[in-house]
Formats: C-alpha cells, structure tokens, sequence
C-alpha cells in the first residue's frame, strides 16, 4: 500500500535542498528569490546548508547531502521538500539513506532530472508517493516571476485532497536558456504549444512511473529499479554537454532502444512523453518518427507533447498514482489525489 504525504498548507514550512548539483552555490540570488516566491505564496521556507555547498560538481560531500535529506525529513516543522535542482550525483546517495527515517516521516519530495533516481528508490523503499515537478532554483527562481502554469498545478496537486483530473496543455512553452546572472532583462521568449499530439491512438489507465530516460536507465540492475507492468510510463530528456540543447539525437535513440531492450513497454498500459528539450523542429520531428517505429509492435497509446520535466512551465505528477490517457478525447487526467 502506497503511502500518502499529508497535503501542504498555507503557512507550513517548506525545505528547500539540493542533493546532487552543487550549481545552486554560485546563484545565491536565485535561491533567495525562489524564497521569496514560495513566501509570496504563503509558506514559510527553510534553506539547507547544501544549497550554498561545492563540492567536485556536487552540492557538498555524500555525508553533507544526506544529512540534509535525513534533516528535513525528520524535522517536524518541515512538512514539505523541494529540491533546489538536479545534477547527475543522486546515484551516489541512494545505497545510503537511511530509509526508515523517511518511512517514519513521511512528507512531500518534488524534484526532476536526476532527481529520478531518488524517487525511485523512495518508492521502492517506503512506498512513499513522491513528485516529479519543479525545482527552486529553476522553475520557482524564474524572473521576474514562475510561470502561473507551473505554480497553479504545484498547488492543485500539493495543497488539494481531490484528484487534479485533466491536465491541460500550457498555451505557451519555452526551453530557451538565458545567463541567471543577467536574466532580469526580460522574460524567455515563450512558443506557441500546439498541445498534445498521439503518436498512437488508444485508452489506458494505470499507475504512473517514470521520469527522466538518462536517470531512469542508471537503475536498471540496481535493487531500486521499479516494476513496470501495468503502469502508464513518462519519459523526458535532460539537456546534453551543451547546456542550449538536448543530447545528440544518436546518443537520444540509444537511450530510448537500451528502454526497449530491457523490456519496460513489454507489459506496460500506456506512454507519455515530455515536451522534447533542446531540439529543432526537423529534429523533434526524427525523434517521435523514431518513437513510433520503434514501439510498432506495442498496442497502448503514446501521447507525445505534456508539459513534464525540462522545458517551461510544467505540471507536477503524484507518483504511483492512476492516471489515464484517452487518444479520442485528447485527455490526459490524473485520477487520484497525491496528498491527504
């Protein structure tokens, strides 16, 4: 039985940490905005020593990071945890948290990317249902203010009891990095969304899993990998070398086949994929073209273009909870609330 986080509340307080990337210690400013975004929406804000840690790329050394994460688990006050961003580190703490304490403590964890790996090994070890959205130093530091769409599903999904139904596309998107340290010139240019295109038509229902396809691939093989049968998927990409644009598109296929080989859409209800980070058009168009031909064989519908993971605004999804796709209606709805 999965185990539901008590929803948040105005005037609780909310943690913020930074358990992989050591990035948010050079842009003190966007914390502190982020600070000041979440107070503007009345919640307190407690700011851990990892977000100003550098260590060899990471936001402290291992010890550091999981104290954090052990602290704001374990402090009453703390009823909700947002990390400040992910990185490619979280692999390094998930043999050594110690999982009773979150059991015990049972509370909100909201992050992306790499962040991933921690929500699987979360589930696989507490059953805790934990959240794939925006972190603080990107989505919630945005200038001069966070996307009205990425705050109103934060609320909708974290602050209500009642399951969110049908998410609906944002009416603009954006995935154009600007310098944190000169952004407050302007707003990113947003792009028209042309909302939710099938790349397979169909009706599913089932329990979500999924999140960002370089993360999820680092745990294959590990004790922490999570059982896929009869659940709905959600795959995003993660910006490449290039901070502008996603991986090569060979190294993007080669992700996508490594899924395919290691038969997670074998007894799987459903696929959801991301808006595609970092790409053109043409390219965009070889990726899902690649998709489709690559799931042929696969009879569950694929719904490509949900506002999910690195590009902006995005929604926040309960993990573990039912969802449903329905080609015919054009929905994409989460059926069942992810706090209490």
């Amino acid at each position: 039985m999965m185990i539901i986080p008590k929803k948040l509340k105005k005037g609780d307080t909310i943690a913020i940490i930074a358990p992989s990337s050591g990035i948010s210690s050079f842009f003190p400013n966007r914390i502190k905005h982020a600070k000041k975004i979440f107070e503007s929406l009345g919640f307190k804000v407690k700011i851990f020593p990892t977000c100003s840690k550098f260590h060899e790329g990471s936001a402290g050394k291992i010890n550091e990071r999981l104290k954090d994460i052990h602290d704001a688990f374990s402090k009453n006050d703390i009823k909700a945890i947002i990390c400040a961003i992910g990185g490619i580190s979280s692999n390094e703490l998930i043999n050594k948290i110690d999982y009773n304490i979150i059991k015990k403590n049972p509370k909100i964890f909201c992050g992306y990317s790499d962040i991933s790996i921690l929500h699987y090994a979360i589930q696989k070890k507490t059953n805790l249902i934990t959240f794939y959205g925006p972190a603080a130093l990107t989505q919630f530091a945005e200038f001069p203010s966070p996307f009205n769409y990425t705050i109103d599903y934060f609320l909708k999904v974290l602050t209500q009891t009642k399951p969110v139904g049908s998410i609906i596309p944002s009416k603009s998107w954006t995935d154009q990095v600007v310098p944190w340290d000169k952004e407050k010139i302007k707003r990113r240019n947003l792009i028209k969304n042309s909302g939710y295109e099938w790349l397979k038509n169909g009706t599913a229902t089932g329990k979500l899993i999924g999140g960002c396809i370089y993360s999820i691939n680092q745990l294959f093989e590990t004790k922490f990998n999570l059982n896929y049968t009869d659940k709905i998927i959600f795959l995003e990409n993660s910006e490449g070398q290039d901070m502008t644009k996603g991986d090569p598109i060979e190294i993007l296929k080669s992700q996508l086949q490594d899924l395919k080989n290691r038969k997670i859409f074998d007894n799987s209800k459903g696929l959801i994929i991301g808006k595609l980070y970092g790409y053109s058009i043409d390219e965009k168009n070889e990726i899902k073209k690649y998709i489709k031909n690559l799931l042929v064989k696969f009879n569950f519908p694929i719904l490509y273009g949900v506002n999910v993971g690195h590009t902006d605004p995005i929604i926040t999804i309960p993990l573990g909870r039912n969802v449903t796709l329905n080609s015919k209606k054009n929905i994409f709805s989460i059926d069942q609330a992810g706090v209490q």
